[in-house]
């Protein structure tokens, strides 16, 4: 490794325009590090029993409603037999319920309970409460931008 001109080390014969991407990777590694340590906490916070994995699925069911283990599965991109897994794990704590759908009565939707609606909403208003002290230096349009940079890089990671 060598010195950068900002002080950075990066690997050595690694082309200079290349330096951005270089970059990028050690930034995501220490925010996705970071951000599988914030979702164990947040779990926990919603019931000490959940695993840190499936707090997404919670998010998600509290921002969409009911929604298909097939469509759910396929958004957090796990298959089938661990999504069930966690289904059923979320089920036992009383945090989510299935019934049949309607329009197909080979599968299920899940939604929330409404303990798990109330747990989350508090845990998700705790998180916002930090985010905002954490970010009071920032500009609300930094806050935005960054949010909606995060969102294209999502969205990108998804094809």
């Amino acid at each position: 490794m060598h010195e950068e001109a900002n002080g950075e080390a990066s690997p050595r014969g690694v082309d200079q325009g290349d330096r951005e991407f270089l970059s990028l990777e050690r930034e995501l590694t220490v925010l996705f590090r970071r951000a599988r340590a914030n979702q164990g906490e947040m779990a926990r916070e919603v019931h000490p029993d959940l695993e840190s994995a499936a707090y997404g699925l919670l998010v998600r069911l509290e921002e969409c409603g009911r929604q298909r283990a097939t469509e759910l599965a396929g958004y957090i991109g796990v298959g089938k037999a661990t999504m069930s897994r966690q289904l059923r794990a979320l089920e036992q704590l009383g945090l989510i319920a299935r019934e049949p759908d309607p329009a197909d009565g080979r599968a299920w939707l899940v939604d929330l309970t409404e303990e798990g609606r109330s747990r989350v909403g508090r845990v998700r208003e705790a998180r916002r409460e930090r985010y905002v002290t954490h970010f009071s230096d920032w500009d609300r349009r930094e806050v935005a931008e960054l949010a909606r940079l995060l969102h294209q890089l999502n969205r990108g990671m998804e094809k």
